[in-house]
């Protein structure tokens, strides 16, 4: 059970990408007085929790009214999740810089969604709550993560300033190659549910 709480945990927060988030963070809210950008950024991780909670409880009814099962749901997941390891392993030119050109506060959009809950996460949410029976379990680990992805954003420069580009690039990278990882993994769980092939030990 601690296990399975803490792979939880490390996965959201692989995906809540908090370390490759932060250049664009910083851009988003330069213009910001310091103590507004706090409750900028502390708004729109709870926000992101809020979304991610709700796909907790409606993760049943959105795979019965769109007639998925749970093992295409599981390899899509894992797909979605080894494209997105991909792109921070081998990050293209001006990743995570689209939308550094918008001016004033942002709210919800770009930064609770799709920079904190993205589509691999909600995924993710959806099909993990499928599979673990203890709901609160796996709210918890959401709240852990977004915590953790909290106190990360709110000391954004200082890391920045600490690590610089080159730092938290080569750590953005790291994750992503534990993140291939568990993509691989859940795709080769989806595939064996999908043609019925009895797992081994």
């Amino acid at each position: 059970m601690a296990t399975e709480f803490l792979a939880t945990v490390i996965l959201l927060l692989i995906l809540l990408d908090p370390l490759g988030n932060i250049p664009l963070l910083i851009s988003l809210l330069r213009p910001l007085a310091p103590a507004r950008r706090q409750r900028v950024v502390l708004r729109e991780n709870a926000v992101a929790a809020l979304l991610l909670i709700v796909f907790v409880f409606i993760g049943d009814w959105l795979l019965s009214a769109l007639r998925l099962s749970a093992p295409a749901l599981e390899i899509s997941g894992g797909l979605i999740l080894f494209l997105i390891a991909v792109r921070m392993v081998f990050p293209s030119h001006g990743h995570h810089e689209d939308d550094a050109g918008r001016e004033g506060e942002p709210l919800i959009v770009p930064i609770a969604v799709p920079m904190i809950a993205g589509p691999a996460a909600l995924a993710t949410v959806l099909l993990t709550s499928r599979q673990e029976p203890q709901v609160m379990s796996l709210i918890g680990a959401i709240l852990v993560a977004i915590l953790l992805n909290t106190l990360i954003l709110l000391a954004a420069e200082r890391l920045a300033r600490l690590f610089g580009k080159p730092g938290l690039a080569a750590m953005e990278r790291l994750m992503g190659l534990v993140l291939t990882t568990m993509a691989v993994q859940m795709l080769i769980s989806g595939i064996k549910s999908a043609f019925l092939i009895a797992p081994t030990a």
